[in-house]
């Protein structure tokens, strides 16, 4: 038979004895027992601790790895362009041969320029012969002046045209050197060493310097640039993460650090060996993409990389003093991100969060909400409620999901990695 609960006032007790039949001593009894069990099932909960792992908030430097795609050009790249006007008559080299400077590339026909020189010299030499008569004509005439036999306006006119022979000599020197000099041009030289590019201009052709296209292109690949975009966000973002102090102190750098080492991978997926640094950025964003424009200096000792080349730049950035935690430690509610933090006493109290960045690896930056110091709950954020008393655990990050953080919060270390 069940016994049903009733207030134990006077009038109901002796209802309740007077229908069930119970002596004194069983009701007595029955409530010791009950009460017993009441403080048995009690006291136990109030002192049932959760152990669940607990991440102890701080601060440090983190690394944020970009990639962008870029296109490598030769430092020096020389269109090979013909200085006159000719038949190409000799190739002395062939399309992706290595050349040095000053080596013979092509030959243009020379006999047009051979005759202007010939015609050069000729005059030259005339000039020449004008010169030296008109020295003896002085000559003959300052006795004949001197003993008053001649006018001396004939020796004044003499001279005169002593001097306008020699004008005339120097001029017909002058026309000599630069029929020399187109003469020269017809014979084309390497202006640096590298990579002879294509040769669309084929022997027999006419070549002029008025050409849309050249005859080639060579290429110094000893050191190349490899040029690539940032959005605007990333560029002023490297800009603040370069400032020595607040920003509204006048801080805020005006260009890119030209010392900040990248790399680069190739389009294979291999990593090229060597590291590039920036050494140059674009002066204006553009307006169509929102990027601006940057250039690395990669040294190429191998001749690996070839004008033309793309790969992919690796640009790594330290974040210096942020408040770092696991993401698996946060959790949403509709608009809002939250924490579940310890207090002094090991209860939990959800706590709204401000996420800076996510990261690779799983992790997040903090800006509002939590500062080096606190506590907070990594796993087992569904088996608790907020007042539940914790047990906190050491928190062993999971090998594939830890944070990777930078001990220490020292900024003059540099970015480069």
């Amino acid at each position: 038979m069940m016994i049903k609960k009733v207030g134990l006032n006077f009038n109901n007790l002796k209802r309740f004895l007077s229908q069930n039949k119970f002596s004194l001593f069983g009701i007595i009894t029955l409530i010791i027992l009950s009460g017993c069990s009441s403080i048995s099932n009690k006291t136990p909960q109030s002192n049932n601790e959760v152990a669940l792992p607990v991440y102890n908030v701080d601060t440090g430097s983190i690394v944020l790895t970009k990639s962008y795609l870029g296109t490598v050009e030769g430092k020096i790249d020389v269109e090979i362009r013909p200085q006159v006007t000719g038949e190409l008559i000799q190739s002395y080299v062939d399309e992706g041969d290595y050349v040095n400077k000053g080596q013979k590339l092509f030959k243009i026909n020379t006999q047009t320029y051979q005759q202007d020189l010939n015609q050069a010299l000729a005059n030259k030499n005339v000039q020449k012969a004008k010169l030296a008569n008109a020295k003896l004509e002085i000559e003959r005439l300052k006795p004949l002046v001197a003993n008053e036999v001649m006018s001396p306006v004939k020796l004044d006119k003499a001279k005169s045209d002593y001097k306008i022979a020699q004008s005339a000599l120097k001029q017909a020197s002058a026309a000599v050197a630069s029929a020399k000099i187109q003469l020269s041009y017809t014979t084309i030289e390497a202006p640096v060493s590298g990579y002879i590019g294509r040769i669309p201009k084929r022997i027999g052709n006419l070549v002029s310097p008025g050409d849309s296209e050249p005859i080639t292109v060579l290429t110094d690949v000893h050191e190349v640039y490899v040029y690539f975009s940032i959005s605007e966000g990333d560029f002023y973002d490297m800009l603040k993460s370069q400032s020595s102090g607040p920003l509204e102190q006048g801080n805020f750098p005006t260009h890119i650090d030209t010392n900040k080492v990248v790399s680069l991978i190739l389009s294979d997926g291999t990593k090229y060996p060597l590291k590039g640094v920036i050494d140059a950025s674009s002066g204006h964003i553009n307006k169509n993409t929102g990027a601006i424009l940057l250039r690395a200096n990669f040294p190429n000792n191998d001749n690996l990389l070839r004008s033309g080349n793309t790969g992919t730049i690796i640009l790594k950035q330290k974040k210096h003093g942020k408040v770092i935690i696991p993401q698996k430690a946060t959790f949403q509610l509709q608009t809002n991100v939250y924490v579940k933090k310890l207090t002094p006493d090991n209860r939990i109290v959800r706590q709204i969060v401000t996420i800076g960045t996510a990261f690779p690896e799983s992790k997040y930056t903090i800006t509002k909400g939590l500062k080096a110091g606190d506590r907070i709950l990594v796993e087992g954020l569904s088996k608790v409620q907020d007042s539940t008393l914790i047990k906190p655990m050491p928190y062993t990050p999971d090998t594939l999901m830890a944070p990777e953080v930078i001990p220490g919060e020292d900024s003059s270390t540099g970015d480069s990695l």
